[in-house]
């Protein structure tokens, strides 16, 4: 089934997805846009994970969009005020109606002659095939496999005569009343569910390889509280972002330049939430801050339930699982009923369709991104990627306004299609995620890459990308523009048309 042309194609209606669609509507006065959703409701990540406790771990005046302030009172949203939020604002900029929901796609082809991409995707409960085409593509489907997560090959698991499960696919009915839970790993996903879960078990442990830095943060912000007294909300929460903007690149930037001091900092702090008697190697890692994401807890709800014991943390490494537990290598057995391997994420890049241009096949993991946003020698097309060292919708928003600003450019000019070209210049073996967290690590010849030098280099650094994306030269003579007939050799690129405007 072939459906109408439309000027825009968003994959995936998530955070990123409505995000970007709220971007064109109100920059792009009269385009045309079409939502791919392949789940069955708005939301994306928040929809799709349900363990107990899920919440953000960004706070909410920086992981809210620009244009919506986040009106609720807690600094981390639970999944379901994040839902309701990007539903709402879906619903303000009127959205709703351009979302197609359970579709799969599957295949993705831009036609140079006819300068517009063709999109196949299936109907997943009927198995129709549909087509759709557009002028210009924006995939924003995160970065990760939404049908399953990462588990190693854990030795002996079936000999667990227990429940596993995974968070990703979290069972609606799992009563976990009562009963002793291993929680294997320490990551943002871990330290969610040992606190969720500690006063309904009867223990939870959560299990570690490795330790990771935790940071308490309050659960409400103490100053909005006291500014929405006397400021409209929309003040409250642009002074918030600023100032959590600000505090998030001064850790980050002080962590890469003075990290022991930084190091000091943050393990005195958990010291004093946990007593001198506790054994600080549970949370004493032995990378940098920084050099992984740092984790937050609300109120130091972690903390609190090791302290009363409800729960423990125990850093060693498998053995084996044996009928009632975890053998470890220490040669500690952990009972449990449950196990819950909180083990990371398996990534992949749009959702995982295959991408092609003039049908040849594209290969992400070889191309080069371009301000974070664009990919060297894919036409008309963009990548929405949130920052992995702040919170994800600060560069969402930048890289939907920068989107904007290039179809705006496109149709005030004339020009058709739209490619970055780096011709000349040579990718390095760095990813655009360049983080040392181990799901990244595993994916690296899956994400594009980066360059020497900008605009092929990805700074998370909001402050930095924020003039370049929302000011900076649309021309700047990598972007190589092009009007109707250039496949036939008529080409304008940004050196070019600039050239020309000086004459």
């Amino acid at each position: 089934m072939n459906n109408p042309h439309v000027d825009v194609l968003i994959i995936g209606a998530g955070l990123s997805g409505i995000g970007a669609a709220c971007h064109i509507k109100q920059n792009c006065k009269g385009k045309s846009i079409k939502i791919l959703e392949r789940r069955k409701a708005i939301g994306g990540t928040w929809d799709l994970f349900r363990y107990p406790g899920i919440r953000s771990d960004s706070d909410m005046f920086t992981l809210g969009y620009s244009f919506k302030p986040w009106k609720g009172e807690k600094v981390l949203a639970n999944g379901q005020e994040i839902r309701e939020y990007v539903t709402e604002a879906a619903k303000e900029h009127d959205v709703i109606k351009d979302i197609q929901f359970g579709l799969k796609v599957t295949a993705a082809n831009w036609d140079s002659e006819a300068n517009q991409w063709t999109v196949e995707g299936i109907i997943e409960e009927t198995g129709e095939k549909q087509v759709f085409t557009s002028n210009f593509l924006l995939g924003c489907t995160g970065y990760y496999n939404y049908d399953k997560g990462y588990s190693p090959e854990f030795p002996g698991i079936k000999n667990f005569k227990g429940t596993v499960v995974h968070p990703q696919q979290w069972p609606e009915n799992l009563d976990y009343s009562g009963k002793r839970v291993v929680v294997i790993g320490s990551g943002a996903t871990a330290i969610t569910l040992v606190p969720a879960m500690a006063d309904t078990a009867s223990h939870v442990t959560m299990l570690q390889r490795s330790p990771t830095y935790i940071a308490s943060i309050p659960s409400v912000d103490p100053v909005s509280v006291v500014l929405k007294k006397f400021m409209p909300d929309t003040w409250v929460y642009k002074i918030g972002r600023a100032r959590n903007i600000g505090l998030q690149r001064l850790i980050f930037k002080l962590s890469k330049e003075r990290p022991q001091a930084i190091k000091r900092l943050l393990l005195g702090a958990t010291r004093a939430r946990m007593g001198k008697t506790f054994d600080m190697k549970h949370f004493t890692p032995s990378y940098n801050p920084w050099d992984q994401r740092l984790c937050v807890v609300p109120d130091g709800d972690l903390f609190k339930v090791l302290k009363k014991g409800k729960a423990d943390i125990v850093t060693d490494h498998i053995d084996t699982f044996v009928s009632n537990g975890i053998k470890l290598k220490s040669g500690q057995v952990l009972e449990a009923d449950i196990i819950i391997t909180a083990t990371g994420l398996d990534l992949q890049i749009l959702g995982g369709l295959t991408a092609h241009v003039d049908g040849k096949p594209v290969n992400v993991g070889e191309v080069m991104s371009y301000k974070g946003v664009m990919m060297s020698s894919i036409p008309n097309f963009a990548m929405v990627f949130g920052y992995t060292n702040a919170s994800w919708t600060l560069k969402a928003d930048l890289a939907a306004e920068f989107v904007c600003r290039v179809i705006n450019h496109m149709d005030k000019n004339g020009y058709t299609r739209v490619v970055p070209n780096a011709e000349g210049v040579e990718a390095d073996d760095t990813p655009m995620f360049d983080l040392e967290a181990g799901y990244m690590k595993r994916a690296a010849d899956r994400l594009p890459k980066q360059g020497p030098a900008a605009p092929w280099t990805v700074v998370n650094n909001y402050l930095a990308d924020r003039p370049v994306l929302k000011k900076g030269k649309i021309e700047d003579g990598v972007l190589e523009f092009a009007k109707a007939g250039a496949a036939t050799g008529k080409k304008s690129s940004g050196r070019k048309s600039q050239a020309k405007q000086a004459a």
